[in-house]
């Protein structure tokens, strides 16, 4: 685009991957991060200013743990609801999103995968969070596992079924519990096809996540939440007692997990505790967001709108029949703030583990997660108290009505 089209943000703090740049202007052209330094950088002649009124210029957020929101699951299996949950997490200063499925028959989640195509393929700049991928993560859950997912959509991976997502060539994560039969098999084919490989929904023990490291697996979904520990490995095989998911992370320095930092799925000296052991380049925020992000207190559908399991959102995070705890109710800004508030991170950290990491450990650190020259022009402005004023995808500033004052 001609200069005259550039955008400079200034009058902000920067948060880049190590340190704050106070006093900082970025200049976005052509889709690009081109500049970021001082008040004193040069800027093309022309260009247009954004005033970030002394607040912060973020990277955008990368989510690759998220359900839903506005009322739509992507599971819902059309581009309406895509694009619906989208734009709300946009709005929230999630610019890349990984849409995820839940349990469901082969049917629906080939639907939900299709669906996130049509999606990626129109761009989706102007309108909400860009899809760089989808999240494969149900159906292939332990049967003890399965949370608030439906049970009647769980099943153990079959080549003949997951060669059926992998071949559209949009699956960029892929989750299964290691304990499964076909465990291994899974791993190996996921990492072949340059996915993300990860462990979730599951109960296994430490020498059932050693074989599905040695296939590839490098990943744990949701730290403590619908995962084995020594009580449960115990229940199931036995004594002696052994290890669990939770030790084999902590342990294998080629592992990271997530984290939901809601307020509600962990207290904070668990999110204390989860960053101390792992540090931010092995601990990624993530939502888990289901559809009722932005949406008043009810009672919700998740997963899919005809067959998924209901749940009742409180108006703080969603709480399945009983009380068991039913995905987060919000966007990715709410975990930065919560992460920020529990853990007393310096805030570049904290932005890392929902920027920079999630990039890295997904491959797209080249491109995007990053306020880096030569990157994606995707950044969040965000207030002194880290709400969300403007988000930018691509170099195109998303609507007021799409982001929060």
């Amino acid at each position: 685009m001609p200069a005259a089209d550039a955008l400079v943000i200034e009058n902000a703090t920067a948060i880049l991957p190590d340190r704050l740049l106070p006093h900082a202007r970025v200049v976005l052209q052509d889709g690009r991060i081109t500049r970021v330094g001082g008040a004193s950088t040069r800027v093309p002649r022309g260009a247009r200013v954004l005033d970030a009124r002394g607040g912060y210029v973020s990277p955008g957020f990368v989510d690759v743990h998220v359900h839903g929101g506005g009322g739509a699951d992507f599971m819902d299996g059309t581009p309406e609801a895509v694009r619906t949950a989208c734009a709300v997490h946009a709005r929230h200063g999630t610019t890349t999103i990984f849409p995820t499925t839940t349990t469901g028959d082969a049917d629906e989640v080939a639907r939900m995968i299709a669906a996130c195509g049509v999606v990626r393929d129109e761009g989706g700049t102007t309108t909400g969070a860009r899809i760089a991928g989808v999240h494969l993560y149900g159906p292939f859950f332990a049967a003890d596992k399965v949370g608030c997912h439906s049970e009647a959509g769980r099943r153990d991976p079959t080549t003949a079924e997951y060669a059926r997502y992998f071949a559209t060539g949009i699956v960029r994560i892929a989750t299964c519990a290691a304990e499964l039969p076909g465990a291994d098999r899974f791993f190996r084919r996921a990492a072949r096809e340059g996915c993300l490989v990860t462990c979730g929904h599951s109960n296994a023990s430490w020498t059932e996540m050693d074989r599905a490291f040695a296939a590839g697996m490098r990943h744990v979904d949701h730290f403590w939440c619908a995962m084995s520990s020594v009580a449960s490995v115990r229940v199931r095989l036995g004594t002696p007692m052994q290890g669990s998911m939770e030790q084999y992370v902590l342990m294998q320095e080629g592992m990271s997990t997530e984290v939901i930092a809601d307020g509600f799925h962990l207290a904070p000296e668990l999110l204390r505790f989860a960053l101390r052991m792992l540090g931010p380049r092995r601990l990624l925020l993530v939502t888990d967001a289901s559809r009722a992000v932005d949406m008043p207190p009810g009672r919700y559908r998740f997963g899919p709108v005809a067959t998924g399991t209901d749940f009742d959102h409180d108006g703080h995070v969603g709480r399945a029949p009983g009380g068991g705890l039913a995905s987060s109710s919000v966007g990715m800004d709410h975990m930065v703030r919560t992460m920020v508030r529990a853990t007393k991170a310096p805030l570049w950290e904290v932005v890392r583990m929902a920027s920079l990491t999630p990039a890295e450990r997904t491959g797209l650190a080249d491109e995007l997660g990053s306020l880096t020259p030569g990157t994606r022009a995707d950044v969040v402005v965000l207030s002194p108290r880290l709400q969300v004023r403007q988000v930018i995808v691509g170099g195109h500033l998303l609507p007021r009505g799409t982001s929060r004052a």
